[in-house]
């Protein structure tokens, strides 16, 4: 069966491959070997580049760790990579142990004091909105026989259940064991990813593009 994949990307890297030594994952045989009887017609991977923050030591790295995976991703026939953006802010947020504030907060004659500590969040933006948009277009435009959404994101539950009333079966291939009752309830199918399909489905350690040959990144 002619299937379209579509990724979400951040929610596979955190779910199942952050802190394994499969991140140099071929996201097309990953689906194939997951779920044979779907052939990857289309594998469409949500994401956005990272950038370098100057309280990470390792943020450079993590940079061209990015840049050359996407590289990588670009040599797949079937896969296209479509792209959000992260947004930074500064913003209050509690802690167990609050250190001391500078500037201290004004507060109310005798307010507790907060526990409250001031950081800098990133986020990462367009996304998930982004993937339900090409789901959704996707299935208007008749382009697939079913769909496999690669995610445990629930807010994604209403686009598959949209697509599943409009008559396509949408599989779920899920990162983690545990992801939501609600979303696994509204797919077709349900299937957890598994550490051995990982390891079977890494590029090789040299890859050759349009621009010469290059190498997995050491640290992975």
């Amino acid at each position: 069966m002619d299937t379209f994949f579509y990724i979400d990307g951040f929610n596979l890297y955190y779910g199942c491959l952050r802190r394994s030594p499969y991140r140099w994952l071929d996201i097309s045989q990953m689906c194939g070997l997951a779920l044979p009887r779907h052939r990857p017609a289309a594998v469409k991977y949500f994401t956005a580049r990272i950038g370098a923050q100057p309280w990470d030591p390792d943020g450079d790295q993590r940079v061209r760790r990015q840049q050359v995976y996407l590289r990588a991703l670009a040599t797949l026939p079937a896969v296209s990579v479509h792209l959000g953006h992260f947004q930074t802010s500064e913003m209050w947020i509690g802690l167990v142990q609050p250190p001391q504030m500078k500037p201290p907060l004004r507060l109310a004659k005798g307010a507790p004091t907060p526990r409250l500590a001031r950081v800098v969040k990133s986020e990462e933006k367009g996304s998930d909105v982004n993937l339900a948009a090409q789901l959704l277009n996707d299935a208007h435009l008749k382009r697939f026989t079913a769909a496999v959404v690669v995610s445990n994101d629930s807010d994604l539950a209403m686009p598959i259940k949209l697509v599943r009333d409009m008559g396509y079966p949408v599989g779920l291939l899920s990162p983690k064991k545990d992801s939501g009752a609600h979303l696994r309830s509204v797919a077709t199918f349900v299937k957890d990813l598994r550490t051995g399909i990982l390891a079977a489905s890494q590029f090789p350690a040299t890859l050759s593009d349009a621009s010469g040959t290059f190498t997995k990144p050491q640290a992975w």
